[in-house]
């Protein structure tokens, strides 16, 4: 005969079996739907730094190109927000810069790919960035004698002095056979010579072979060719320190040719 109390036990021992599976069960859902949100937050904390990173790229990115294109004032700097300028892909994301004249501003925004994460880095007096600039309150570059003696004017936004020791030089012309002859910096001369179109960076032969701008400082520069620059455009001067670093001007940044003063 059957005993019924250890029958009693078995059916116990069973609906304690089926609610621990219940428990289980219900434990393992929540987990599965904690865990995908866990990686989601994980990866918004990742993305937030990686947009602020690439928007800081872009920010590097304004200063560099805009030096290496020799722009220098708040006009040529609206080049900027150009097609094909303003914007670059950069390991999963990309930032999308803007400049704006009137606040003289650099905006850069960092974006992730596949994410709504982004982040907006701003840099004010952008343009003193450039360490070396067009001078404001000047003239713009244009033509000072016929079309063979170009003149412009420099401000050294540094704070700090700075020495310039040599230049190199590029232009479009016809005929193709002018050379620049002298540069005068603040009325003294620092070049003489025969430069041709395109050559390697020259040091300065005159007026103690340099040129040094006190910060926040202006200096007239004039460039002299050894005739009339016939339909000359695109002019690029850059300028050069002892130590090899580079601060290239573009006078004709639209490529139309200069004005006469």
């Amino acid at each position: 005969m059957k005993n019924p109390l250890r029958m009693d036990a078995k059916g116990v021992s069973a609906l304690f079996l089926i609610m621990a599976m219940m428990l289980l069960t219900a434990v393992g859902y929540v987990l599965s739907y904690l865990i995908p949100t866990k990686q989601k937050s994980v990866s918004l904390a990742i993305y937030s730094p990686q947009a602020f990173f690439i928007a800081q790229a872009g920010v590097e990115y304004g200063v560099r190109y805009s030096s290496d294109q020799g722009w220098r004032n708040s006009t040529d700097l609206l080049r900027l927000n150009g097609a094909g300028v303003n914007q670059r892909n950069l390991g999963n994301g990309r930032f999308t810069i803007s400049y704006n004249s009137g606040s003289d501003r650099l905006t850069s925004r960092g974006e992730i790919s596949n994410s709504s994460e982004r982040r907006t880095v701003e840099v004010s007096n952008f343009s003193q960035f450039l360490r070396v600039v067009f001078a404001p309150a000047s003239p713009a570059a244009c033509w000072s004698a016929g079309t063979s003696r170009a003149r412009f004017f420099i401000q050294n936004a540094r704070g700090s002095s700075l020495t310039l020791t040599a230049f190199s030089a590029s232009w479009t012309q016809t005929p193709p056979n002018r050379m620049i002859r002298r540069i005068d910096m603040d009325g003294l001369q620092k070049y003489d010579g025969n430069y041709i179109n395109g050559s390697e960076a020259v040091n300065f032969n005159r007026g103690g072979n340099q040129h040094t701008i006190l910060p926040n400082g202006v200096t007239q520069v004039d460039i002299e060719w050894n005739s009339d620059v016939t339909n000359g455009a695109n002019i690029r001067i850059t300028f050069y320190t002892a130590t090899g670093k580079n601060y290239p001007f573009n006078l004709d940044a639209p490529g139309d040719g200069l004005p006469a003063c």
